[in-house]
């Protein structure tokens, strides 16, 4: 600490080239985070997928529906547990932009199959009793507003009712996410209400998920499944939950491969920037680095000078971008609902504090062994 007078004079003497340096360092950072729960919101769920979950759709397509009398055929499989079926509903609520999940689902038997969702038992009797309820995450309802009680209309695009468009929904509760990343912006009802109100038929589902005995055999139970309705009109295609949600998601492409080659190109250029930074700042005090060494300032000692300030620098500038970006990303999804899961995960934050020290040293060791190489009577004849 006693050199530290140092080393802030070192950096304050370019004043606006150390702040346009520690302003680029902030930049980095805040896109790294950003990146990061942009990353996390697409790939959601797969970190968080069950290793004992199954997922079972038609083997055409995803859209496809399956009979309903599948449910019972499913259980009679060695290895199941249980199963429950859900069907995608996609209606419109006041206008096409406000886009969020909606599922009709078996209420008992899809809180069973995830308890990472927490609703009250309160909530839950309500619901279950309601043939016309619903509920909805936390993230859902803050972003509209609702509360329990709440009349929810929404118009009907795919399924649409013999009496009209527009179905009606009472919210009977709102649900939180036990952990970090669970998905709390679905909107889920009675697949009972969809079943005897909507005008195209009934027995149809969209898709069945599955929960095993053992996770070790879920891929044995999965093709045990599907050679049970091979050759029948709507054959199965079943896979692990987590390989389910990582398809879905790369259908847009490859976000992870995406976001690491944009991050390394940010950094490799706030590396060259703030190497250049260090490089001038060592070239500007030859004959000062020339004359702490005449009064015995040793190697190691010069090149830790260096790092230090170099290390220091980063610190700054990071730090600051980390707290700003946190700052913002607690703030919830910029894009008011199509991000559900908007949050920078500890580890992507852990990788970020070691890339500020990387970044420091980095920068700092070939002014730094520069300064070390630096011959007494050249520097001052230099100068």
């Amino acid at each position: 600490m006693k050199f530290f007078p140092l080393i802030w004079s070192n950096l304050s003497r370019r004043k606006v080239r150390t702040l346009f340096t520690v302003l680029s360092i902030v930049i980095a950072f805040v896109l790294f985070n950003y990146l990061s729960a942009v990353r996390v919101a697409f790939s959601m769920g797969v970190d968080v997928a069950g290793s004992d979950r199954l997922t079972l759709i038609h083997k055409v397509s995803f859209i496809q529906l399956l009979p309903v009398s599948y449910k019972q055929r499913i259980l009679a499989v060695d290895g199941v547990e249980a199963a429950t079926h859900t069907t995608w509903f996609g209606g419109v609520y006041q206008e096409p932009r406000n886009f969020f999940a909606q599922f009709a689902v078996e209420p008992e038997g899809y809180l069973d199959m995830y308890p990472e969702f927490l609703l009250s038992d309160e909530a839950k009797a309500r619901w279950f009793g309601d043939r016309t309820g619903a509920v909805v995450g936390r993230s859902l309802a803050d972003r509209f507003g609702w509360e329990v009680g709440d009349r929810i209309p929404l118009q009907g695009t795919i399924w649409r009712q013999r009496s009209g468009d527009t179905w009606e929904f009472t919210i009977d509760g709102i649900y939180d996410g036990a952990e970090q990343g669970t998905d709390t912006s679905q909107f889920l009802f009675h697949n009972a209400y969809l079943d005897e109100a909507n005008s195209q038929g009934r027995g149809m589902v969209g898709w069945y998920l599955i929960r095993v005995d053992d996770s070790d055999q879920a891929v044995a139970v999965s093709s045990a499944i599907d050679e049970r309705f091979a050759n029948s009109p709507f054959e199965t295609k079943t896979s692990t939950e987590q390989a389910f949600v990582q398809a879905f998601a790369s259908q847009i492409g490859d976000i992870g491969a995406m976001m690491t080659a944009i991050l390394t190109a940010v950094l490799f250029t706030i590396l060259l920037v703030s190497a250049n930074t260090m490089g001038q700042s060592v070239r500007e005090r030859t004959s000062e680095l020339a004359v702490l060494k005449t009064l015995g300032f040793t190697n190691p000692r010069v090149l830790s000078l260096v790092l230090v300030e170099s290390v220091l620098l980063a610190v700054v500038g990071g730090g600051i971008g980390l707290g700003l970006s946190l700052f913002f990303i607690s703030q919830g999804d910029p894009t008011g609902g199509f991000l559900a899961a908007f949050f920078v995960p500890p580890r992507d934050l852990a990788i970020a504090v070691g890339l500020i020290f990387f970044l420091g040293i980095a920068s700092g060791i070939v002014p730094g062994i520069q300064a070390v190489r630096l011959r007494i009577v050249d520097a001052l004849r230099r100068s």
